[in-house]
């Protein structure tokens, strides 16, 4: 049986997808040019009106031909931004600009305008239609005009940014930030803080190779109280797992293919997905600015724009450590370290800007600020700086700016 939050997760990856909008789309347009005949004779009312083929035929000529053009220019649009964010900025942004809402509603309108034209063409020459019917889709074609000139204009002024440096960055943020909104609210997933496994545990292992995307914690907790079990899950989003790591370790006796329906709790995909990995989006970032700082690209800006997305990712953590109460199921969840979400973003910027005194300035007020504001992150934070100092006296080639430097730090 599968959840109502497994449901809902699968229900929002499918409806990310440009094919489900564009089938949706394409087949009311296919319902209202092909049934626009039968639906005309049950309308009471009579049009006096006589429209003949050619009238609303010319009109669908046009649009068949000018949405295949366009359906074609936007492809070739989000291609292009698709492969600028790869160069430019990171892969794991990809993900995010498929999933853009704007383009997948304007391909979809598009391709089902396109749609609608050829059945409407192919109704009118076939004599599908009467009086009635060609008056229906007239009226149709005039709203699906006034449709597509919307989308049109909304698609070229969501062009001007889409895929751009900056637009990548904030989409990065935007999922980082949730997935770490969704982190900090609920850090075990709904059980209990992960505790040493007994060494009695009987392992589940996974039967494939990937990344842990999701985990149906709802499947969990009913499996652990209906057989009463105690579980220790071992792999949360964003571990690798192989057919001999384990997924999850159970104490208690079990039924024939139980252990299988609970290793089906965890959904296992060749990428990882930024949803349930709040280290990804922390990844990511720190994945930009280190290409902004090769020496290919040299762009510190972008940089330091990065390092002001992390500070604000990381501000969404809880300043002390969240105290679980209530009645939770006998299901043990660990959780990212604190110092593993920080270094996940900042080691590629200490590697790669050490040598910018721009960078480096930045990058030690941002690690002061985390030091502050969140006191469990105050021990990696003093490790970051101390690793970024040994860096810029041995990588800063200008005995000035590494005085600057050094004295920024000290102040």
């Amino acid at each position: 049986m599968i959840s109502k939050a497994r449901i809902g997760w699968l229900v929002r990856r499918v409806a990310r997808k440009i094919w489900f909008r564009a089938a949706l789309i394409s087949a009311a347009s296919v319902v209202v040019a092909a049934f626009a005949g039968i639906v005309a004779r049950a309308v009471p009312y009579h049009f006096t009106g006589d429209i003949g083929q050619d009238a609303v035929g010319t009109l669908l000529e046009i649009i068949a031909s000018s949405m295949l053009a366009v359906t074609t220019f936007s492809l070739t649009a989000m291609v292009s931004a698709y492969s600028s964010a790869t160069q430019l900025a990171t892969p794991r942004a990809t993900q995010l600009l498929i999933s853009d809402r704007m383009s997948q509603n304007a391909l979809s309108t598009f391709l089902g305008a396109f749609i609608f034209a050829i059945v409407g063409i192919i109704g009118l020459q076939t004599r599908l239609y009467g009086g009635q019917g060609r008056v229906l889709l007239l009226i149709a074609t005039i709203l699906l005009v006034a449709l597509v000139v919307v989308t049109l204009l909304r698609w070229i002024a969501h062009l001007a940014a889409f895929g751009r440096m900056s637009d990548v960055i904030d989409r990065v943020e935007d999922a980082a930030r949730s997935a770490m909104v969704a982190f900090a609210n609920n850090p075990h997933g709904g059980g209990r803080p992960a505790i040493p496994v007994p060494s009695g545990a009987r392992p589940v292992l996974s039967d494939t190779i990937g990344y842990v995307t999701h985990i149906d914690f709802d499947r969990l907790a009913a499996q652990a109280r209906l057989s009463g079990l105690v579980i220790y899950v071992a792999a949360i989003p964003g571990t690798l797992v192989h057919t001999g790591r384990p997924l999850l370790h159970v104490v208690g006796s079990t039924e024939d293919g139980q252990d299988r329906r609970l290793a089906q709790a965890f959904m296992i995909e060749r990428h990882r997905d930024f949803d349930h990995d709040p280290r990804l989006g922390l990844i990511a970032l720190g994945e930009i600015a280190g290409r902004a700082l090769a020496p290919a690209t040299n762009d510190p800006g972008t940089a330091i724009e990065v390092l002001n997305a992390i500070l604000r990712t990381l501000n969404e953590l809880p300043a002390k450590e969240m105290v679980l109460d209530g009645d939770l199921p006998p299901v043990y969840v660990p959780r990212p370290s604190v110092e593993d979400l920080v270094r996940a973003g900042f080691a590629p910027i200490i590697r790669e800007g050490s040598g910018e005194e721009e960078i480096a300035i930045r990058t030690f007020k941002v690690l002061a600020a985390l030091g502050e504001a969140f006191p469990d992150a105050r021990e990696v934070t003093q490790a970051l700086v101390s690793e970024l100092e040994q860096n810029v006296e041995r990588e800063m080639r200008d005995q000035a700016a590494v005085a600057r430097t050094l004295a920024a730090l000290a102040s």
